[in-house]
């Protein structure tokens, strides 16, 4: 094993793997801040936005607490686009 690992970086494959590896974190941490984001930003649109007839605001804002970015998927497809068409914002 460590003659191959000594042949692998004789002919530069280690630095080429490590370029990736160091590539894939940069995206996954980037996805992750933008989604961190998006979980954000439709917690506080649900908070600020949404009317407080009943229970509304509450069980979105603990949908979207519970189940993170898939919960504000849903909240951006299914609710919003109905509360800005009945109430205009």
């Amino acid at each position: 094993m460590a003659g191959m690992l000594a042949a692998a970086m004789w002919q530069g494959e280690i630095p080429a793997l490590f370029g990736a590896w160091f590539l894939c974190m940069i995206f996954m941490g980037v996805l992750g801040l933008i989604t961190t984001v998006f979980w954000i930003w439709m917690i506080v649109d649900c908070a600020m936005h949404e009317p407080s007839e009943g229970n509304d605001k509450i069980v979105w804002i603990l949908v979207l607490i519970f189940t993170q970015v898939l919960g504000a998927l849903i909240y951006l497809v299914v609710r919003r686009p109905e509360r800005i068409r009945r109430y205009g914002h």
